[in-house]
C-alpha cells in the first residue's frame, strides 16, 4: 500500500528526532540561514530559512538547556548582527514581536474565554497615547492650536521615565479593559462583538476629537515628537567593540536604537509567554475554558463567570498597553489612524490562522501574517515595479510589463490575500496551523461522529442493494 503524506511526514519527523539529529539539524540550518542572509541581505528565501531553522529549536525534541542556548544565540547574537547590517530585517522581527504580544493578549480573550473582541486595538492605543502624552511636549500645549508649538517648549518628563511607563501602560490598559468588560457582561455572541467594535471606534474617535477645548491628543495630526529612552555613548561603544568585526562597520546611535527596542520587545514577549502559559495551566485557565465551552454549566458549578470574564479582558488589555508604550517610543509619532478596526481584524487573523487557544500557534500566526505583509507581498510589488520600468514583455501574448496597471500590486490586496488564506484554513484546517490540544481533539471527535452518521445512513441502502443483486442471481439460476 502506498504511504500517505502524513505517514511520510511522520517518518521524516522520527528521523529528525533520532539521537543527536535535532541538534545538528537545528544548528546547521541556523548557521546556513545566517550566512545566506549575511551575504545576501535582501533575499527572502534566505531569511525564511533562518527563521525556519530557528523555530526548529522549539518543534524538535531536545533538552531544555539546548533550546535555551539556541534561543539566546539567535535572539541576542545573530539577530542584532543581521539587523545592524540591514535595519529592515530588524524592523520585521520587531513587528513580529509586537504583534505576537498583541495576539497572545487577544488569545486570552478569544481563545481561552471564548469572548469575541473586535476593539482590541483600543487598548494598544491607550498605552501608546499614555507615553505619547507624558513623554512629549503635549502637556504644555493644552491651550495651543493643534499642530503648533512655541519654540523652546520643553518635554514634560525625562526620557528614562519610559521604562516606568511600560508598567503604567499595563495598569492603565487593564483598568480600561475592566471598563469595557462591565457593559458586556450582559450580552453574548454577536452582541458582544458589536459592543467591542463600538468601543474600539469610540476610543479612536475620542483620539481624533480631543483636541478641543483642551488639546489633549492633537487630533488627527497626532503627537510628535515623542522621546526615546536615554542611550549613553558607552553602550554603543561596547556593542561596536564586540560586534563591529562581524557587522563590518560601526553602528551609530540611531541604528542602535532599533536594536534596543527589539531587545525590549523580546523581553516583553518572553514575559507575556510565561504569564500566558502559567494562566493556561492554572485554575483560572481551566475556569476560562469552562466558560468558553458552556457558561451556564460553568456558573452552575460555582465558577464566578462575570469576574473571570472581566479578568480576561483586563489581562488581555494589559499586554496591549505595554506594547503600545513601546510602539510610541520607537516611532516617536502616533496618530489615531494606527488603531483602526482593520488593525484589530489583523490581530484576530493572526489568532485564527495560528490556532485559537494555542500559545505557540498564535505566535506562528503572527510570524506568518507579518512576513506576508512586510516582506513577501512588498517584494512582489517591488519586482513588478522594476518590470514596469524595463522593456521586458511576454513573447507569446506580446504583453509588455510596462502596461501593467499599478492597481494590480499585491501590496494593495493584503486583506484579499489574508481573506483567501482564512477561507482555505477554515475548509482544510479549521483548528489552525498549530491547534491547541483540546481544540484538535474536539474537531477529531466531531469528524468521527459525522463519519459514523454517514456510515449508518449508507448501510441500509447498501444492504438492500446487495439483497436485490443476490435475488436477481437466484432468479437467473432458476
Amino acid at each position: 500500500m502506498k504511504p500517505t503524506l502524513r505517514e511520510r511526514l511522520g517518518v521524516l519527523l522520527a528521523f529528525c528526532n533520532k539521537g543527536r539529529n535535532p541538534y545538528w539539524l537545528t544548528g546547521g540550518l541556523i548557521i546556513l540561514g545566517f550566512v545566506l542572509v549575511y551575504l545576501s541581505p535582501r533575499s527572502i528565501p534566505a531569511f525564511l530559512l533562518f527563521v525556519g531553522g530557528s523555530s526548529l529549536a522549539y518543534f524538535l525534541e531536545m533538552k531544555k538547556p539546548a533550546r535555551l542556548a539556541f534561543a539566546v544565540l539567535v535572539a541576542i547574537v545573530l539577530v542584532p548582527i543581521l539587523g545592524a547590517r540591514n535595519i529592515f530585517y530588524l524592523e520585521v522581527i520587531f513587528q513580529i514581536a509586537v504583534f505576537s504580544a498583541l495576539a497572545l493578549g487577544l488569545n486570552i480573550v478569544v481563545g481561552f474565554s471564548g469572548l469575541l473582541n473586535f476593539g482590541y486595538m483600543a487598548f494598544y492605543a491607550v498605552g501608546a497615547y499614555l507615553w505619547g502624552f507624558f513623554g512629549s511636549q503635549q502637556p504644555f500645549l493644552l491651550h495651543e492650536i493643534p499642530g503648533t508649538a512655541p519654540p523652546g517648549t520643553p518635554f514634560f518628563l525625562a526620557p528614562d521615565w519610559f521604562y516606568l511607563f511600560i508598567f503604567l501602560g499595563i495598569i492603565v490598559a487593564a483598568i480600561v479593559g475592566l471598563i469595557l468588560g462591565l457593559p458586556v457582561l450582559r450580552v453574548r455572541g454577536d452582541y458582544l462583538a458589536v459592543i467591542t467594535l463600538a468601543f474600539g471606534e469610540i476610543v479612536r474617535q475620542l483620539l481624533n476629537n480631543l483636541d478641543k477645548p483642551l488639546n489633549l491628543t492633537n487630533g488627527p495630526q497626532g503627537i510628535s515628537p515623542i522621546q526615546k529612552p536615554t542611550l549613553t555613548p558607552e553602550v554603543v561603544a561596547f556593542f561596536n567593540q564586540i560586534f563591529e568585526p562581524l557587522v563590518g562597520r560601526p553602528v551609530t546611535a540611531n541604528q542602535f536604537y532599533n536594536i534596543l527596542f527589539y531587545l525590549i520587545a523580546v523581553a516583553v514577549v518572553i514575559f507575556v509567554i510565561i504569564i500566558t502559559f502559567r494562566l493556561d495551566d492554572s485554575r483560572i485557565g481551566r475556569a476560562w475554558t469552562a466558560i468558553r465551552e458552556d457558561e451556564l454549566a460553568a456558573s452552575a458549578m460555582g465558577i464566578p463567570a462575570n469576574k473571570l470574564k472581566l479578568g480576561a479582558f483586563a489581562v488581555g488589555a494589559s499586554f496591549a498597553g505595554a506594547m503600545g508604550v513601546l510602539f510610541a517610543a520607537s516611532r516617536t509619532f502616533i496618530s489615531p489612524e494606527s488603531f483602526t478596526f482593520l488593525a484589530s481584524v489583523n490581530v484576530l487573523t493572526m489568532v485564527i490562522l495560528g490556532g485559537i487557544g494555542s500559545i505557540p500557534g498564535v505566535i506562528v500566526g503572527a510570524v506568518v501574517v507579518t512576513i506576508l505583509n512586510l516582506q513577501v507581498l512588498q517584494s512582489i510589488s517591488l519586482w513588478l515595479a522594476q518590470l514596469r520600468q524595463s522593456d521586458a514583455f511576454i513573447p507569446i501574448i506580446n504583453f509588455h510589463w510596462k502596461d501593467l496597471s499599478n492597481q494590480l500590486d499585491p501590496s494593495k490586496y493584503q486583506r484579499l490575500v489574508f481573506g483567501i488564506i482564512l477561507v482555505l484554513m477554515m475548509i482544510y484546517r479549521p483548528a489552525g496551523i498549530l491547534p491547541a490540544g483540546r481544540r484538535q481533539r474536539e474537531l477529531e471527535h466531531v469528524d468521527s461522529v459525522i463519519d459514523d452518521e454517514v456510515d449508518s445512513s449508507i448501510a441500509p441502502g447498501a444492504a438492500s442493494s446487495s439483497g436485490a443483486v443476490s435475488k436477481g442471481k437466484e432468479d437467473d439460476h432458476v
